[in-house]
């Protein structure tokens, strides 16, 4: 993490969050890998390091958060974080990121995708929707496109949904370097979650290694923009603001 901040730091950058994975499904290649009180030992650390020169977040990404509500539960009580990235990689007992989940026809591999993640946005406890369209990162280079527009009903349904329950929109830079070149969700979905009342948005580089730790905030921040929003939505104790 210390690394991270001052990499940030290097790039002028103002904030920066982390969010572990807190993944539950036994099958799931980070099942009990985040230790929660290691972090929090070195997030406090770096809080108070680099108090002066970087806001930092502590977050925790949740996979699944609608399957699992009790444990959920009981993790967001424990800790004060400032914000719960709440994703979908599992759908029944297949990942969206191996092909047995692509032996299917493209509309029904997608379709299905966003009505399960409906159901996320629904019944799961999170603060923020991380990376809504992920399914395209393999998706794109099994079927060679996808288009949000052939979806829109069901993605309409998922971004109504966030909006009413006032949470937030992630705008995840990590696509746009993974064969993809597209931000998650796709420009027209962020254009989308305004026009249903979306209010929040934040955005996410995603970054699982020191070089990619801001790659394509820049951009993401103008698509917002364009989009109509207001600003960027910065969480602490897990209530969002817009960034001044």
């Amino acid at each position: 993490m210390r690394e991270a901040c001052l990499t940030a730091i290097s790039r002028n950058l103002r904030e920066i969050g982390f969010s572990d994975h807190y993944d539950l499904i036994p099958a799931d290649p980070c099942f009990n890998y985040f230790k929660a009180d290691s972090f929090w030992e070195e997030i406090t650390s770096c809080q108070h390091e680099f108090k002066d020169r970087l806001v930092v977040r502590a977050g925790i990404e949740i996979g699944e958060p609608h399957r699992f509500p009790r444990k959920i539960s009981r993790m967001l009580k424990a800790y004060p974080w400032d914000f719960a990235l709440g994703s979908l990689h599992w759908i029944g007992d297949e990942i969206v990121f191996d092909s047995p989940y692509f032996q299917r026809s493209e509309d029904e591999a997608y379709r299905t995708y966003f009505l399960a993640l409906h159901e996320l946005v629904a019944e799961g406890e999170f603060d923020i929707l991380a990376h809504m369209d992920v399914v395209k990162r393999r998706g794109y280079s099994y079927y060679e496109s996808y288009n949000p527009l052939r979806y829109e009903k069901e993605i309409r349904a998922v971004l109504n949904t966030l909006a009413v329950k006032g949470r937030a929109l992630e705008i995840n830079t990590s696509t746009l370097h993974r064969g993809v070149h597209d931000f998650t969700p796709s420009p027209s979905m962020v254009a989308w979650f305004r026009e249903e009342g979306g209010q929040w948005i934040t955005l996410g580089s995603d970054s699982h290694r020191l070089p990619q730790i801001g790659r394509g905030i820049p951009e993401a921040a103008q698509m917002a923009l364009s989009a109509g929003f207001e600003g960027l939505a910065s969480f602490h104790q897990r209530i969002p603001s817009l960034l001044t």
